[in-house]
């Protein structure tokens, strides 16, 4: 099969989400003049190393953007397996006054580099700082660049210097309403490397 996006697929659901998956989800938290707002975002990625920066993708003008906007900072929170249903929802289409910390019963630090809360046992957190926001290509769909200010690691997670994934099993978003978790990890070291 093949398909022009633009002439559209002729199938029941849209398979593009589907095609780029693994992706990471954002779990971003942002406080602004209406209040705390938590929502996931599965355009979401790490996108350079030093200094450590972020992006994520809103399609539509939603309340964490507003929020963004209002105070230029948010705060990334790394979903684990058993975050999932409540990650789920805090995607729910609420009032912009809305608390999803409360209403999805999520606990809620302050951030330290940032005025933000964060979830509070999130396996790690990325406070961020705004440097970029780009209109991309159609309707309202705003890209965000961020620097991270601040890195929160839950002590747990923390394996002989190493932060292990597989003591938290990350959620990973996947087409449609399909979620994977990460629950195997392997090492390949690169041409020249020694392992570990």
């Amino acid at each position: 099969m093949f398909y022009r996006p633009a002439d559209g697929h002729g199938l029941p659901h849209n398979p593009f989400n589907a095609i780029v998956t693994p992706r990471p989800i954002g779990w971003l938290s942002t406080t602004g003049s209406m209040g705390d707002n938590l929502a996931p975002y599965s355009f979401f990625n790490a996108v350079a190393y030093s200094p450590p920066q972020v992006m994520f993708a809103s399609t539509g003008i939603k309340d964490s953007l507003l929020n963004i906007r209002e105070t230029g900072v948010f705060a990334v929170n790394i979903v684990e397996e058993a975050m999932l249903h409540r990650m789920s929802e805090t995607s729910a289409p609420l009032p912009r006054d809305t608390d999803e910390f409360t209403l999805a019963g999520v606990d809620r630090l302050p951030c330290t580099t940032i005025r933000c809360p964060r979830v509070a046992d999130a396996p790690a957190v990325l406070e961020c700082v705004v440097t970029q926001d780009i209109a991309l290509k159609g309707r309202d769909n705003i890209l965000i660049v961020a620097e991270v200010t601040g890195i929160h690691l839950r002590d747990d997670c923390l394996v002989n210097g190493r932060f292990d994934v597989t003591r938290f099993h990350p959620v990973a978003r996947m087409g449609y309403r399909d979620y994977a978790l990460v629950r195997e990890v392997i090492e390949v070291p690169r041409p020249g490397e020694a392992r570990g």
